[in-house]
């Protein structure tokens, strides 16, 4: 689990898949009103609070983005959500009601595939052995002073995507931004066809 503040009111969470697991909670139970999640949103709350000071007390809005590579990505507001003015409690508030948390939650389902790279040389080398399975895909950023690359579903051909995962998985690292913050913050450096531009650019090191 990895927490990152964005600002006084916001942090950011990055479950990991394995994260999930050894809490006996599979992705797809995110969406559903369990006593196991409600756990794992008291535990990342009590550890944003040791971690970044965060006080989550009070009305939170929380939205759960699922990534089918890396994992989950949980942003927490704080003084966004006032149910009387969203037409009725949130699921979670009554099961939440003797703890401190009120919830406003959104889940939502991206199949984006995004990893960072800390070097443009292991970018290049990830590339060539991409390049087979992935000659015309990918769009680059530089985020946080590492290499991004962002591969969407459509560009996959069908079967391939658990061969495409591991070998990004080997050369770089899931990251836990979202495409929007990319869009936002990071500067685009390739806007398409990413893996073929560095093939023909740039060898691979001998």
């Amino acid at each position: 689990m990895k927490i990152e503040r964005l600002g006084n009111d916001k942090i950011r969470i990055f479950l990991t898949f394995d994260d999930l697991s050894e809490r006996g909670i599979q992705k797809e139970d995110m969406w559903h009103e369990i006593p196991k999640v409600h756990d794992l949103f008291t535990e990342m709350m009590d550890q944003a609070y040791s971690e970044v000071g965060f006080d989550a007390t009070g009305p939170l809005a929380v939205e759960v983005f699922a990534l089918p590579a890396q994992g989950m990505v949980v942003i927490v507001t704080r003084g966004k959500y006032d149910h009387h003015h969203h037409g009725g409690p949130s699921p979670y508030e009554d099961e939440m009601s003797e703890e401190v948390y009120e919830m406003e939650v959104t889940l939502e389902q991206s199949d984006t595939i995004l990893y960072s790279f800390d070097d443009f040389e292991i970018l290049i080398e990830a590339a060539h052995v991409l390049q087979h399975m992935l000659a015309d895909a990918g769009r680059l950023y530089k985020y946080n002073r590492k290499w991004v690359l962002h591969l969407e579903p459509e560009e996959l051909e069908e079967g391939k995507q658990a061969a495409i995962i591991a070998v990004l998985a080997e050369f770089g690292e899931a990251t836990s931004v979202t495409p929007a913050m990319l869009e936002e913050y990071g500067d685009v450096i390739m806007a398409d066809n990413a893996i073929g531009v560095i093939c023909s650019h740039f060898k691979r090191q001998d």
